[in-house]
């Protein structure tokens, strides 16, 4: 499939929910061996199963990882890219110096790598070293989909986590379930008390979106904003993103 160039990436930008500026981009795997794009939750598993992720994910850190110096280097300066990590890539003892050798290659400072891992996949990595050495390698620590696994706080604080992830599920319903308004304004205070920051996916509403800010969410991403993006697209969503925000600048009439 790699060879075939049936495997790409889309990003998808995470924004920050007080200024509107662009604060990252998500890095998707996507696989279209033919006419049709195969979903996620189809070719993923497969992959695992099959230990072919190891060889993926590493072509996945190195596109994103260039793909985000080049970013960096044209416009968005303080970009963080956030990539999907395995429990099966966390378990190989040379994953973390591939990680610093795909760095050091694209030039893309450490901090501004973004590792999520879902609570599933934490929980089977927690007996290796990786995290840990990936934190001290300066790397950003997020877990992905919160709330619908263990949600063991004590991995919270082993981990030294920086961002949890809300997932989808609760942003749906927000403003109309209590019980999702009530999740999700919780794990918002809880994480703010343990100095975590968070971001909420699947925002595709205006009312998600001041519900979320109301709630002193940090950060968001969903098709409110925009769908994931092949590269070019995403680019030009990322130019045209400054442009605007150059134009409304403080003393800029504006166009």
């Amino acid at each position: 499939g790699l060879e075939r160039g049936h495997f790409s990436l889309h990003y998808q930008p995470q924004v920050c929910l007080r200024s509107g500026k662009l604060i990252g981009a998500e890095a998707l795997l996507r696989f279209k061996p033919q006419d049709r794009y195969i979903p996620p939750d189809i070719f993923i598993p497969v992959l695992e199963e099959t230990g072919l992720i190891q060889s993926i994910g590493q072509w996945v850190l190195e596109q994103a990882c260039n793909y985000a110096a080049t970013l960096r280097s044209r416009h968005a300066r303080d970009l963080r890219m956030a990539v999907n990590l395995s429990a099966r890539q966390l378990q190989q003892p040379e994953f973390v110096d591939d990680v610093a050798r795909i760095l050091a290659a694209s030039g893309l400072p450490a901090h501004c790598l973004e590792a999520e891992i879902t609570e599933r996949n934490l929980i089977e990595a927690h007996d290796d070293d990786a995290l840990p050495r990936l934190r001290k390698l300066g790397l950003r620590l997020a877990i992905d989909d919160f709330g619908t696994g263990y949600s063991s706080l004590s991995y919270l604080k082993r981990f030294a986590v920086d961002l949890l992830k809300i997932d989808k599920s609760f942003i749906h319903d927000i403003t109309q379930d209590k019980d999702d308004d009530a999740v999700t304004a919780a794990i918002i205070a809880l994480a703010h008390e343990l100095n975590i920051e968070v971001i909420a996916e699947g925002v595709e509403t205006i009312e998600q979106q001041a519900f979320l800010l109301q709630s002193r969410c940090d950060f968001a991403q969903g098709y409110l904003f925009s769908h994931p993006l092949p590269e070019d697209e995403f680019s030009a969503w990322v130019a045209r993103r400054y442009r605007l925000l150059d134009e409304f600048q403080p003393g800029n009439p504006g166009p």
